[in-house]
């Protein structure tokens, strides 16, 4: 079969290299699937760079999210089980944490599903608890994270502002639903969500980028405002002032979707319930702005590491547009 792999940590474009490979063998708990699409995200970006928290052994194959099919036809999702990750025509994952891939979904935008969705969820429920009314403001609301957070909240009843760089991305976040969309690069944010909620801020602030972007979201936060730790895209991990929590009476939260799959998988799974219901009444639609061959899997994981893309790039093993 064939899969990209990674001999040596740098760049995406410059260490995945293609190759023809033996097929992964399934070990106790795990089933082997035919991968029908993968999607990238930025922690491929970190398993190449050697920057993730999770260091598989060199070399691996990256991809940490497919829909695929198993040997009795049924098309599921999976985290595949790394070194032997998505990028692949098949690959290994643990049977148990399999789950059903939505009808209302082609192959692609149910790859999309999975982690950010559940991301997303788990950060603005379970986490930030936010509610009807409120105002949420996403960072890097056109990407793939920031996009499903957006959706996500507006399926929540909240008015979303967004935050983009640049007006192409601009008009994508217009698209998903913002409410307000402030472009980071011509716009104050700060002075932007003041006047947006009067003054009061955000009461929600989703952060996947770090660096400026969450410094400026606690300059904007509301009183009993939540600030979710989600990642940081920016290369930048902020060191929060807890004064400046204390005097304005905001949290803090940080949200490793990950841990939920060992600490309490029942609510992985009543989680994904709850997706494949809003993508059947057409709510939630995960944003796949390019649908790539295998054969462009490194340039795809390249812009999302640089930031360029938006949405969701799709590695589609057999080259069609399922």
């Amino acid at each position: 079969m064939q899969a990209w792999r990674v001999h040596r940590n740098g760049e995406p474009s410059e260490v995945m290299e293609l190759e023809e490979t033996d097929r992964p063998s399934p070990g106790p708990g795990q089933v082997l699937l035919e991968v029908r699409a993968a999607n990238i995200n930025f922690p491929d970006a970190l398993l190449c760079r050697g920057q993730y928290q999770v260091r598989p052994p060199l070399p691996f194959t990256p991809g940490v999210e497919i829909c695929g099919e198993t040997e009795d036809g049924r098309r599921v999702l999976a985290t595949p089980a790394l070194p032997n990750g998505g990028f692949a025509d098949y690959v290994v994952a643990d049977e148990a944490a399999l789950l059903p891939a939505p009808d209302a979904l082609d192959d692609a935008e149910a790859a999309a599903l999975h982690i950010g969705y559940q991301t997303g969820w788990f950060g603005l429920h379970r986490r930030a608890h936010l509610r009807a009314g409120e105002t949420l403001l996403v960072h890097a609301a056109a990407g793939g994270v920031g996009s499903a957070a957006v959706q996500l909240g507006k399926a929540a009843g909240a008015t979303v502002i967004g935050v983009v760089g640049g007006p192409e991305k601009a008009a994508i976040a217009r698209g998903l639903g913002c409410d307000l969309v402030i472009d980071r690069r011509s716009e104050d944010i700060v002075a932007a969500v003041k006047e947006a909620t009067a003054g009061r801020g955000a009461d929600v602030v989703y952060d996947p980028v770090g660096g400026d972007a969450y410094a400026k979201s606690v300059k904007c936060i509301a009183f009993e405002g939540r600030v979710v730790v989600v990642g940081f895209a920016s290369g930048s991990i902020p060191t929060p002032g807890l004064n400046h929590a204390l005097v304005k009476n905001y949290s803090i939260v940080g949200l490793h979707w990950g841990l939920y799959n060992t600490k309490d998988p029942a609510a992985v799974r009543a989680c994904h319930d709850e997706l494949t219901k809003l993508a059947a009444q057409g709510v939630v639609k995960p944003l796949v702005s390019e649908r790539l061959p295998m054969a462009e899997a490194a340039r795809g994981v390249q812009r999302v590491a640089d930031g360029t893309s938006t949405g969701r790039i799709v590695v589609l093993p057999a080259g069609g547009a399922r």
